[in-house]
């Protein structure tokens, strides 16, 4: 019986390709975290800018999982000069003090991560389980923030 060559697993372009978007997205995400932590200045930024900095290691660990299951499906990880950068409404504002803005732009990522795992949910319904497995429960991460953040946004906006 002759050896058979290891194949990628068919059918698995679309998922892989959806994945590393969303790993893009949680790498970018983390960028943007960190510089808002640090650049925001204020009385008022604080528990921002100390939310921002407790959300990158669930940030990373998101990117991790997804480059994991990248590379477990037969996908190369995206290296930097893979990744598209997108968040124009998280970029650090020009004012230090615009807290809103940042927490808009939190909430905005939210979204769109929010709906790119639903995408991938539904492109995995019914022929990989384990990646839609995994993507419902970075999902309900991704919801929870979303929440933590509009609950900022009202608080601040009620000032």
């Amino acid at each position: 019986m002759a050896k058979s060559k290891q194949k990628k697993p068919a059918g698995n372009a679309d998922i892989i390709q959806n994945l590393c978007v969303a790993y893009g997205m949680e790498i970018e995400t983390i960028q943007n975290y960190i510089a808002n932590s640090v650049h925001l200045d204020g009385v008022r930024s604080e528990v921002i800018k100390k939310a921002l900095a407790a959300d990158v290691p669930s940030e990373l660990l998101h990117a991790q999982q997804l480059a994991q299951r990248i590379k477990t499906i037969g996908g190369r990880v995206p290296g930097s000069f893979d990744n598209q950068q997108n968040q124009k409404y998280l970029q650090p504002p020009k004012d230090t003090t615009d807290v809103v803005a940042v927490i808009r732009g939190v909430i905005a990522a939210e979204e769109a991560a929010i709906a790119q795992y639903n995408k991938i949910i539904r492109i995995c319904d019914g022929r990989d389980f384990v990646t839609q497995d995994l993507v419902i429960g970075i999902l309900a991460g991704e919801e929870d923030h979303r929440r933590e953040f509009l609950g900022f946004l009202r608080e601040y906006e009620d000032r």
